[in-house]
């Protein structure tokens, strides 16, 4: 008799598994950075325009030092003084995050300045409007007139060759008359003199293709005179 054996085999189930549920998930986009608002400007506040400044602290005889003081201004880290010696023409920058800062300054000299806005995280910036005063020195009766500033053409331009009208502004601690002999010439600093005129403006006839340099001289009614910074344009080929 023969015996039949019945084998059974194992039926292996492989189960497959694959990883992150059968894809990547998306990379999410990258989220933009949040927008720096633009600074404002500043109020100026001391000193005060086209006023004697005379709270200045004496440091020997020909300086002292002087607080200028400004508003805050929205949207602003830090601020950057800008002056300007009217007389020489030299200019300095002095940065702090307060809203006043001290500076040495030449006594009985006239000074422009303003403030510069500035905020971390964007080149924007804002700029004050530029105040003038007269740093004071020892008593006099009278002072001399402020240097003629603000001219026309402004520094640096271009501007067709012909008859033109040079301008400027200026003013006078005394409220003096005030009277100007104007400079002009192709080389600085100008010695070719234009004229006298007591007026704020000088017409003038300028060749093409020319760096010009100018100056003003303003003179007040005691005799006291200024000398203005060395202006500079061009003119077109």
């Amino acid at each position: 008799m023969k015996i039949a054996y019945k084998y059974i085999v194992p039926v292996m189930l492989l189960t497959l598994f694959s990883c992150g549920g059968g894809g990547d998930d998306p990379t999410p986009d990258p989220q933009p950075e949040p927008e720096v608002p633009a600074p404002l400007a500043a109020a100026l506040i001391f000193p005060d325009n086209n006023e004697e400044c005379t709270e200045g602290v004496v440091v020997s005889e020909s300086e002292s030092q002087v607080t200028f003081q400004w508003g805050a201004s929205e949207n602003t880290d830090s601020y950057t003084l800008q002056l300007n010696n009217l007389e020489t023409g030299e200019t300095s920058n002095s940065n702090t995050s307060n809203t006043e800062i001290q500076i040495t300054l030449n006594r009985g000299t006239a000074y422009s300045w303003s403030i510069v806005s500035r905020a971390n995280g964007t080149n924007e910036t804002a700029t004050s409007g530029t105040w003038r005063f007269y740093n004071a020195g020892a008593p006099v009766e009278n002072y001399a007139p402020f240097p003629a500033y603000d001219p026309y053409p402004q520094m640096g331009v271009a501007i067709d060759a012909g008859d033109i009208t040079l301008q400027w502004e200026s003013s006078d601690l005394d409220g003096d008359t005030l009277s100007y002999v104007v400079y002009l010439d192709t080389v600085t600093p100008p010695t070719g003199q234009l004229g006298e005129t007591d007026t704020n403006s000088y017409e003038t006839n300028v060749q093409a293709n020319n760096i010009y340099y100018w100056r003003v001289q303003t003179i007040d009614a005691a005799g006291n005179s200024t000398t203005s910074e060395v202006f500079e344009f061009r003119t077109n080929p």
